[in-house]
């Protein structure tokens, strides 16, 4: 990993972590239990990749240079979101998975019935969050309702409902319980990888840029290509996520290795192989990261990190 990337990645851990710190209840708070359960899985390791990306597209709407002010909350609120995910995903009557970062799942640690409250508690408290970020009130309006329909079932951009593919990461978990046992087709993997896994790894983009974008205005065209650039990265992101599970061992990935093959889950390998997948996860980040072209040099550190999801090894 290149020095630049490490420096940010170590950087944006200690901003994510020092708001996390702050926004979440002390393990002294009551009730005892659900507060521990969710700083349990909050603090139990991770990268804080969706809050960095969050945090570097807000800087590149910016113009560069430093952070916009209270950035970090909003990342921290999509960190409780992605763990509410997590918390829910490894319970029994969903991946049923005893390892998470390298640590016992939530459920293990603290019994199904608080893991589930805590899941709930933390995305409470990441929409909580949201709505006292100290920008004006229209964009804390269209970042909520980015948010809330990249975690959602299937609600459109416009209102409108689709049938035909998920469009929020609950829908596409949905469809990826559902697909568990029937041989992937490509459509059907990309569709709850785009769902899944890209949609909220895109709206943090997407909602870092408009955070960001209270501070110098940012057009619809602008706003259309770094949705664009979230898109490509995201499932570049997952198709990522597959070849681990494929190619590490469970020490190296922090959570159980090879559990999509066991459970013939839909995956870009299963459908592509490794090869092609690796080749297709490099394509889409070069689309990405000519979709962010137009913001020149202020865009460098959102493309390394980019960069960054198709070499990591964990």
């Amino acid at each position: 990993m290149d020095s630049p990337v490490r420096s940010l990645l170590a950087s944006g851990v200690t901003l994510t972590d020092a708001s996390l710190e702050r926004l979440l209840p002390s393990p002294d708070t009551l009730p005892h239990s659900i507060h521990r359960a969710m700083r349990h899985s909050v603090f139990a390791g991770g990268k804080r990749l969706r809050p960095i990306l969050c945090m570097e597209a807000a800087r590149m709407v910016a113009g560069g240079g430093d952070l916009p002010a209270d950035v970090a909350d909003l990342g921290a609120a999509l960190e409780m979101l992605h763990t509410y995910s997590l918390i829910h995903d490894d319970l029994p009557a969903l991946d049923n998975d005893d390892l998470r970062r390298g640590h016992p799942t939530c459920h293990v640690a603290f019994g199904e019935a608080i893991a589930i409250l805590a899941g709930d508690a933390l995305q409470t408290l990441a929409f909580q969050t949201i709505a006292q970020l100290p920008v004006p009130a229209v964009t804390v309006v269209h970042i909520l309702r980015e948010i809330s329909i990249a975690v959602g079932t299937g609600i459109g951009r416009f209102g409108d409902i689709n049938t035909e593919i998920p469009s929020g990461m609950i829908g596409g978990q949905v469809v990826d319980i559902e697909s568990e046992g029937v041989p992937p087709t490509a459509d059907l993997v990309e569709a709850i990888h785009r769902a899944k896994t890209g949609a909220l790894i895109t709206t943090s983009i997407v909602a870092g840029a408009l955070y960001g974008s209270s501070q110098r205005p940012l057009s619809d065209g602008s706003l259309a290509r770094i949705r664009e650039f979230g898109e490509k990265a995201g499932l570049a992101f997952q198709i990522v996520d597959d070849i681990l599970d494929m190619t590490q061992s469970s020490e190296e990935l922090g959570k159980t290795a090879g559990k999509d093959t066991a459970s013939i889950k839909a995956t870009w390998p299963a459908v592509y192989g490794i090869e092609r997948s690796r080749q297709d996860a490099d394509a889409l980040i070069a689309d990405a990261f000519a979709a962010v072209e137009p913001f020149g040099s202020a865009a460098d550190p959102l493309k390394s990190l980019a960069q960054y999801l198709t070499t990591r090894t964990h």
